[in-house]
């Protein structure tokens, strides 16, 4: 059994990630860009999808402050490493939807895609569902069709995301993964859109990624972390 797989060992370990999380996350030197689009979602309240690369998902707790927005959930995927990253964030407050919208057409009988996205649109009725759109696998950085489904479906507005931090862990993963470093320097990007009327899913596609690939770029501009 890969160690991973252990029950034990994935509490163990999501503890410890964690907590150096939240010591990171609090000694870090944050910087907000366009912050005011993210407080008038959370100022009035119901759904809203948050949407960010998967390479940005050890930041992803450092964007919601839980006592001023919605309570949030994060769609996460059955994996065994899914498992584990669902432990790490449930840990500071964000439960998980489990299943994947990764790959629509596996998604119903290999990643529980259809309970997943039942389950998202729920979550979307009264709060806030973060999701990686190209997770949990990849292609980096290519957004699959299912989050904007989740957008079209649920009419809840949707925050862009990009986080970057500096100095940094990149790991030598599919996504290149970024785990944050203490007394560093952060920064969080915003960019609000919603699902045009009418439009062709392709279209809202390859606007949403322009623009996700875009906050997430001006955040590593403002920390200078490097690709």
């Amino acid at each position: 059994m890969r160690p991973l797989r252990n029950p034990a060992v994935q509490s163990a370990l999501a503890w410890i990630l964690a907590q150096w999380m939240r010591f990171c996350f609090a000694t870090i030197r944050w910087t907000h860009e366009n912050q005011a689009a993210a407080e008038q979602v959370w100022a009035q309240g119901g759904g809203v999808l948050c949407v960010f690369w998967h390479s940005r998902i050890g930041l992803s707790p450092s964007c919601w402050p839980l006592r001023r927005a919605q309570p949030a959930k994060a769609l996460i995927s059955l994996s065994a490493d899914g498992e584990f990253i669902a432990k790490a964030v449930a840990r500071q407050g964000f439960p998980a939807v489990r299943g994947s919208s990764a790959n629509k057409d596996k998604a119903d009988r290999a990643k529980g895609g259809s309970q997943a996205l039942r389950d998202g649109l729920k979550q979307l009725k009264v709060g806030a569902l973060a999701i990686t759109p190209d997770g949990p696998r990849g292609p980096a950085n290519v957004m699959a069709e299912g989050t904007t489904l989740l957008a079209k479906l649920s009419g809840a507005p949707v925050l862009l995301i990009g986080m970057s931090c500096h100095p940094a862990i990149r790991l030598d993963s599919w996504d290149r993964a970024v785990l944050p470093l203490p007394f560093g320097k952060g920064a969080i990007v915003w960019d609000r859109v919603d699902y045009p009327a009418e439009a062709e899913p392709a279209a809202v596609v390859a606007d949403w990624t322009a623009r996700l690939n875009a906050v997430e770029a001006r955040a590593d501009a403002l920390t200078g972390l490097g690709v």
